[in-house]
């Protein structure tokens, strides 16, 4: 037997018997490293002539090839042993009881976000979504808001500080209302729909948060008038509180995107302590609350958004999310709501399957 042949019989049967790969790794650096002894035989090469490299350098080839097969064999096999060997050591009991009570909850405000929905899905209202940083033309500009106007201010608004690649100024959003301006440029007129999502002003104390949520719905159509919108928030809010009893007060205010505008109050009762949503405001122990803002479309948004205001009427209104969750389920700080404190969301907090639906309540709690 060769040198050749006596060489490939050790090192099959030396890499055939390794048991650890790292007994393998120190095989491989014997035989095929630089100064193994396969590389050896290769650099025997450049000093045959050339009748000699024609008879044995097939076999040293040969040799090279088959040892490094059988490497790669070996480490095959072992890799595989020992994944086996983990497997049959890591097993998971699927007998094992669940925890007693659930980990995770939805956050009331997620919750709430799901009850408007169904809610306003109900009278017939679509969800639209729109990008939270915002052109100044959509946020302010489209809506009637004047160069002047107090809402544009640096100390209310969060301005970046360079303008983008169109030239425009570009902001965090101070209220889903753009949505709006898209929603109506994009499908035009009729339409319906509602716009939560969150909003961003420069504001923090206890019922007041850099950023909140909000919902604001619009309703574009031909002969609409304020008895519409009295009627739309009437049944949304006592479907949300789940009273019969909820009374509104409509008093004129002003709003740049709506003429008339006017502030909604909703009559409130004293139980316990705590101001309870309905009854009349102006019975005794009964009081009015501002819940939110609302109006008739200013013909000047509907000219922005490319609408003939002679054509087509509409309402807009917008409350806080927040604030719903906060008066319908008895928080009292918002901030709390963006703590992150586990104990507070396993108060307030829902289970995932509190879906609310129209016919079962929309109040379902854990």
């Amino acid at each position: 037997m060769s040198d050749i042949d006596t060489l490939e019989t050790d090192a099959r049967t030396r890499i055939a018997a390794a048991e650890t790969l790292a007994d393998l790794e120190s095989l491989r650096v014997e035989f095929l490293g630089k100064q193994g002894s396969v590389s050896a035989l290769l650099k025997t090469l450049g000093g045959m002539s050339a009748e000699e490299r024609q008879s044995e350098g097939p076999k040293i080839h040969a040799l090279r090839a088959g040892v490094s097969d059988a490497l790669s064999g070996r480490k095959a096999a072992l890799e595989a042993r020992a994944l086996e060997a983990q497997l049959a050591s890591e097993t998971l009991d699927l007998t094992l009881p669940a925890p007693e009570a659930p980990r995770g909850s939805v956050h009331p405000v997620s919750q709430v976000m799901d009850e408007l929905a169904e809610i306003f899905a109900d009278l017939g209202f679509a969800v639209a979504t729109g990008p939270e940083i915002e052109d100044d033309w959509h946020n302010f500009t489209a809506l009637n808001m004047s160069e002047t106007h107090p809402a544009r201010a640096m100390h209310d608004t969060f301005y970046f500080p360079d303008v983008d690649a169109e030239g425009r100024r570009m902001l965090l959003r101070t209220h889903t209302s753009p949505v709006q301006i898209r929603s109506m440029v994009a499908q035009g007129a009729p339409i319906r729909i509602i716009a939560p999502g969150r909003v961003y002003r420069s504001d923090s104390d206890a019922t007041h948060t850099p950023m909140f949520h909000q919902v604001e719905g619009l309703v574009i159509d031909k002969g609409i008038h304020l008895g519409h919108l009295k009627w739309t928030l009437e049944t949304f809010l006592k479907a949300f509180f789940e009273r019969d009893d909820i009374v509104l007060r409509l008093r004129p205010s002003y709003f740049p995107f709506t003429e008339p505008s006017v502030e909604v109050d909703v009559g409130w009762q004293d139980v316990n302590g705590r101001r309870v949503l309905g009854g009349d405001g102006d019975a005794p122990g009964h009081g009015w609350m501002e819940l939110l803002g609302s109006g008739m479309v200013n013909a000047r948004v509907l000219e922005f958004a490319g609408l003939d205001p002679a054509e087509w009427q509409g309402f807009a209104f917008g409350i806080g999310v927040d604030r719903l969750a906060m008066l319908k389920y008895g928080m009292d700080d918002l901030r709390a709501f963006f703590d992150g404190d586990q104990r507070w969301l396993a108060h307030y907090g829902f289970s995932p399957f509190d879906q609310p639906t129209l016919s079962a309540g929309v109040g379902a709690r854990t």
